[in-house]
C-alpha cells in the first residue's frame, strides 16, 4: 500500500476527522537530502477533528504521531497542520 494511503487510513481510523488532506510532496525534494528515489519520502498532513480541541499543540502532534505508528520512521519528512 502506498505510504500516502497508509497515512490517510490510520488517521481516519484514529480521529474520524471532519477534514483530512494528505499530500505527497516528495517531488519537491527530488535530489535533496532524504530523497531515496521512491517518491514516498516527504508528506504534509492537514487534519481537523473535534478530539483535538482540548489538546495542546504538543499533545496533538504526539497523538498524530502515535496513530501513525512506524510511518514517521520510514519517511524523511512529515509536516503537520492539526486543528
Amino acid at each position: 500500500m502506498p505510504v500516502i494511503d497508509e497515512i490517510e487510513t490510520k488517521l481516519r481510523a484514529a480521529f474520524a476527522p471532519e477534514e483530512l488532506e494528505v499530500l505527497n510532496e516528495s517531488h519537491r525534494h527530488a535530489g535533496h537530502s532524504g530523497d531515496d528515489g521512491t517518491g514516498e519520502t516527504h508528506f504534509a498532513v492537514r487534519i481537523r477533528a473535534g478530539v483535538f480541541a482540548p489538546m495542546s499543540r504538543i499533545a496533538r502532534h504526539r497523538a498524530v504521531l502515535a496513530a501513525l505508528g512506524d510511518i514517521p520512521g520510514r519517511i524523511h519528512a512529515l509536516a503537520l497542520d492539526i486543528g
